[in-house]
């Protein structure tokens, strides 16, 4: 199965190293407004091939993405050039969305031209609202985000390591915008069966601290990352490669990722069956009156968000 890639960036090309090394498709297709930068990580990763499982890697152009099973876009300005690694500033990521919109404006009608049907992961930040730009720029590619799936990962760690145990025994969830108004989901989250909040307090953490510590970890944990390396890129490839196996494999696969919700008028992140063709169903996971007001004040901040940026001239 074929998968495109649009741009060869820092994070395209984080994403595009995962599916070689996880064997998570068949063909790569990578494409940069800078068709030198997307040959030469082409080439670099195609070096590797031989050791990981069968994938072909080519850089093409968008006539080259006909016959995808899923375009991933990457493309757009990164956090730190665009001025959404500041801790104290509550739009962050949303900072991206005026310079990053005028990018899809050109990008989704190419991808829609040659792959109409084809589903559209947007991983570019912020991934929520452009996923609303990219459904109304296309009237026949499905449109997902990566959401908060990353978030929630580093959600698990966080609790398993200062819980001192396997964070993959941890059942937590973050949810709604990927970014500073994410909901994080601690009246469900637990760690073999006890709540995680209680198994806290019974080795001698407070409860309180446990949380806001966590959360504050979690929330910037991107800017720790930009802060040290320039950018953000291994974990969110991880992550998109998980997803496009999940849909390539038809798995059934749940886990938060965003979808347009009608409910709230805009795209965040539900846990989500993830199958062929995209999201097959939306759970509806239960939550404390306290996160149900944080959801719908997550999917306000992305309306306002788009509202915003729809008045630009």
């Amino acid at each position: 199965m074929k998968i495109g890639i649009i741009g060869a960036g820092a994070v395209g090309t984080a994403c595009a190293k995962a599916m070689l090394l996880r064997g998570s498709c068949r063909e790569i297709i990578l494409v940069d407004k800078d068709h030198r930068r997307a040959q030469g990580v082409a080439i670099d990763l195609s070096h590797g091939e031989l050791l990981c499982p069968a994938t072909d890697i080519q850089a093409g152009s968008y006539e080259h993405i006909a016959g995808a099973a899923v375009v991933v876009i990457t493309a757009g300005v990164k956090e730190a050039d665009g001025g959404a690694a500041d801790r104290s500033d509550n739009l962050g990521r949303l900072r991206l969305l005026p310079p990053n919109r005028d990018i899809y404006h050109d990008i989704v009608p190419r991808i829609a031209e040659v792959a109409p049907q084809v589903p559209i992961l947007v991983v570019t930040d912020p991934p929520d609202p452009l996923a609303d730009i990219a459904r109304g720029l296309t009237t026949t590619n499905p449109v997902l985000s990566a959401g908060t799936y990353l978030d929630t990962l580093r959600f698990q760690l966080q609790i398993g390591r200062r819980l001192g145990c396997n964070p993959r025994s941890v059942q937590a969830l973050v949810l709604g915008e990927h970014g500073t108004s994410a909901v994080y989901v601690w009246s469900s989250a637990q760690v073999g069966g006890r709540p995680v909040l209680d198994e806290a307090a019974r080795l001698g953490q407070d409860p309180a601290t446990f949380r806001e510590e966590i959360q504050q970890a979690v929330k910037f944990a991107n800017i720790e990352i930009i802060e040290g390396t320039g950018a953000s890129q291994h974990g969110i490839g991880i992550v998109t490669a998980r997803i496009i196996e999940a849909i390539l494999r038809d798995e059934g696969l749940v886990a938060p990722i965003g979808t347009l919700q009608p409910d709230f008028g805009v795209t965040l992140s539900l846990p989500s069956v993830i199958s062929a063709g995209g999201v097959l169903r939306v759970l509806s996971p239960a939550l404390s009156d306290e996160e149900t007001k944080a959801l719908a004040a997550s999917a306000a901040a992305i309306r306002q968000a788009l509202a915003t940026v729809h008045q630009d001239p």
